[in-house]
């Protein structure tokens, strides 16, 4: 009887690696120093019905929303495991107002690594799944110091991306170019072993996520697609289901094992003012380079992710996002408005 192989997160980025003949290693403990990062945030998170964690720090963020204490254990986290290793020359982190330096008593990289500490850290006093999102550039600038050039960057420039979603099991899915592959952790050896292995996206699904509480403030073209979606043609799979957690991880986790689609459009609740919710940075970029290496897609409704030059650390933008003939049928919609 032919037994499975075990494949530990380590054993695979090693792998990857050897895919590179001119690799130095320092890329694979940038990785290897994010999983353990990935591993205490983990135990926190599960044990945080028990412990003085959650709640309120009384704080707001540079976005106005309430800073719950596990984001700023979770954003620490990250900080005090990254900043040492000798691999990063600089970081940036959608909790934090500026960049965040490398210390000078430590050696500097030449990767840049920008992070979403805790995704839906609304949802953490209600036990829904949050997560971890990161994405790591190789530096840009040439000078003795990095800047915020090295982090203002199109999605294309990322050498990886990835997220932990802390739920029934923790999970750690990335890809550094070469297909999307899932982890989950094993509490009993305290190991990500592979669990999903090239994961690919269906070319088209059957769940559609959205708040439908901001319907009112949605363009036309969203409308219109919405409804769409909603009609009863069985002849293409309609109508849609409507599955929405509020938690852009979980929504996102969801809809990439099952096929699907995920939408926060343009609020137009003040037509002078449109505002867009989520993170270019920390947020799209990063889950559109993974969505596209399992063979999705995302959109702005008429740009790709991916192509969008940041220009301000906590730059928004609307996020269209799942299988690629959702994604698509969406933008014909939107382009129609």
């Amino acid at each position: 009887m032919q037994k499975s192989k075990v494949v530990t997160i380590q054993r695979h980025i090693v792998e990857q690696e050897r895919l590179h003949p001119n690799a130095t290693g320092d890329f694979t403990c940038l990785l290897w120093d994010l999983t353990i990062a990935a591993k205490t945030i983990s135990r926190e998170v599960n044990k945080a019905g028990l412990a003085d964690i959650l709640g309120i720090t009384g704080e707001n963020n540079i976005h106005g929303d309430v800073v719950k204490k596990l984001d700023v254990y979770a954003n620490e986290k990250i900080y005090k495991s990254m900043n040492h290793g000798g691999h990063l020359c600089i970081m940036a982190s959608e909790e934090n107002e500026d960049i965040i330096p490398i210390p000078d008593e430590f050696p500097k990289g030449k990767y840049v690594l920008l992070f979403d500490p805790l995704d839906g850290s609304s949802n953490i006093d209600a036990n829904v799944c949050v997560g971890t999102i990161f994405s790591i550039y190789r530096r840009k600038t040439t000078g003795k110091e990095s800047t915020i050039e090295d982090c203002l960057r199109k999605g294309t420039d990322q050498v990886a991306a990835g997220y932990i979603i802390y739920g029934s099991s923790t999970m750690m899915v990335y890809t550094t170019g070469q297909g999307v592959h899932g982890f989950t952790l094993d509490p009993s050896i305290g190991e990500f072993l592979l669990s999903h292995e090239n994961i690919r996206i269906p070319s088209k699904g059957k769940i559609y996520s959205i708040n439908e509480g901001n319907a009112n403030t949605w363009d036309e073209g969203t409308k219109k697609y919405i409804a769409y979606l909603k009609e009863n043609d069985p002849s293409t799979e309609r109508p849609y289901s409507l599955r929405y957690i509020g938690s852009l991880v979980s929504d996102f986790h969801r809809n990439l094992l099952y096929g699907g689609i995920f939408l926060y459009p343009v609020d137009y609740k003040d037509p002078k003012k449109p505002k867009a919710k989520l993170r270019l940075l920390y947020e799209a970029a990063p889950l559109a380079f993974i969505v596209e290496q399992a063979g999705g897609k995302a959109s702005t409704g008429k740009e790709r992710i991916l192509n969008i030059q940041a220009t301000e650390l906590h730059q928004k933008v609307p996020l269209v996002i799942g299988s690629k003939e959702d994604v698509l049928t969406y933008e014909k919609f939107f382009s129609q408005k």
